[in-house]
């Protein structure tokens, strides 16, 4: 390949889709995380409606494809365009990553919130090393049991859309994490410091 702009450009491509495949095939082999909220057979119906699609896909993409379409999990019946951000940069390579996405509901519409945020500001990115981030920061309060009702995922996404809309700037994950690490002790939840929230 030759060492050029496109040349590297398309290395750097090649070397995020390896990243994100390696990233699916982790969540879907994690046997310690709670199960997902969405049965998979209502995934493989939605992924039927996908098909006239040529990925990689946007967000927009996909949203103006399917965003009508419900999925029903544990947690309530959502809209496709209730769990995907409907932007242009989002990019989803194949069906499979679109399905790890809206797995679990409550997470994906927070990111969803947070996503279309941070699209709104003119001069900062939500870059994917901090999408994921917050993502794992949403997952980690999704695992406390004790919290049923999702409020932390709730009150957190709710901070990071404020932070964005008064200060005009993208917080950083590790401010995110502390976030959550304040609601967990505030409502008495333990967090041990070997945890991702541990901050």
């Amino acid at each position: 390949m030759a060492d050029d702009k496109s040349g590297r450009d398309k290395q750097a491509r090649d070397e995020e889709r390896r990243q994100r495949e390696r990233e699916m095939n982790t969540a879907v082999e994690r046997g310690d995380e709670p199960e997902p909220a969405v049965d998979t057979s209502e995934l493989a119906y939605f992924e039927t409606g996908l098909e006239p699609l040529t990925f990689p896909a946007t967000g927009a993409e996909i949203v103006s494809a399917v965003g009508d379409r419900e999925i029903e999990s544990t947690v309530g019946t959502y809209a496709v365009a209730d769990l995907l951000p409907a932007v242009d940069w989002e990019r989803f390579d194949s069906p499979e990553e679109v399905r790890v996405r809206i797995r679990r509901p409550t997470i994906a519409a927070a990111m969803k919130r947070v996503v279309e945020a941070s699209d709104r500001l003119p001069n900062e990115e939500l870059d994917r090393s901090q999408r994921d981030a917050y993502e794992r920061t949403f997952e980690a309060l999704k695992a406390i049991d004790a919290d049923d009702e999702d409020e932390g995922i709730r009150v957190v996404a709710d901070w990071i859309v404020e932070r964005i809309g008064e200060k005009e700037t993208i917080p950083g994950s590790r401010d995110v994490r502390r976030r959550a690490a304040e609601f967990c002790r505030t409502n008495g939840y333990e967090i041990r410091n070997d945890e991702w929230l541990g901050v």
